[in-house]
């Protein structure tokens, strides 16, 4: 796998350890905002329950997104997001310079039941990272709504978004 990658997926991963030093861990379990009254720690846990999926299913060739674990640890507890993170991206810097180049089986549902389609590593990794900068924007407009000002540079923002483009989107 291309350092590139992995280097730039971390970087994303690494903006949500940045917003958990800087919120409350109230803020972090807040499910005050609707209309899904789901928490920041619960769209941190989703996002990366989906990078979970893809390390956990890479040696037997079977990447079930579906499969997620949902540990609400890390829903509720602003350290163990942390930990996980860290974890994540410690595997994804052992996959730099190992072949990539075969394809892999990635099972989701796409709406009408579960569907197989086949992935390169980099191309599940790369919707991964974008699902999570999805769930970052959505974490935005959560935060925005609880009065919490942060500032951490492109969080949310898809990278072709043309910077001043960004606010008022």
């Amino acid at each position: 796998m291309r350092r590139e990658i992995v280097s730039v997926i971390n970087k994303n991963l690494g903006n949500a350890i940045t917003l958990i030093d800087t919120i409350s861990e109230d803020i972090y379990v807040d499910g005050t905002v609707g209309p899904y009254y789901s928490s920041i720690g619960s769209h941190i846990r989703h996002a990366l329950d989906f990078f979970d999926c893809i390390i956990n299913g890479i040696q037997s060739n079977n990447i079930d997104l579906t499969a997620r674990k949902r540990d609400e640890v890390i829903s509720t507890n602003p350290e163990a997001a942390k930990s996980k993170i860290y974890e994540i991206q410690g595997q994804l810097v052992s996959f730099i310079g190992v072949n990539t180049d075969y394809l892999l089986h990635v099972t989701d549902n796409l709406g009408s039941g579960k569907e197989t389609i086949m992935y390169t590593l980099e191309s599940v990794l790369a919707q991964a990272n974008t699902h999570a900068t999805h769930h970052y924007a959505i974490i935005s407009y959560m935060l925005q709504t609880l009065g919490v000002e942060t500032v951490i540079e492109g969080f949310g923002y898809n990278p072709s978004t043309p910077v001043p483009k960004r606010e008022g989107i």
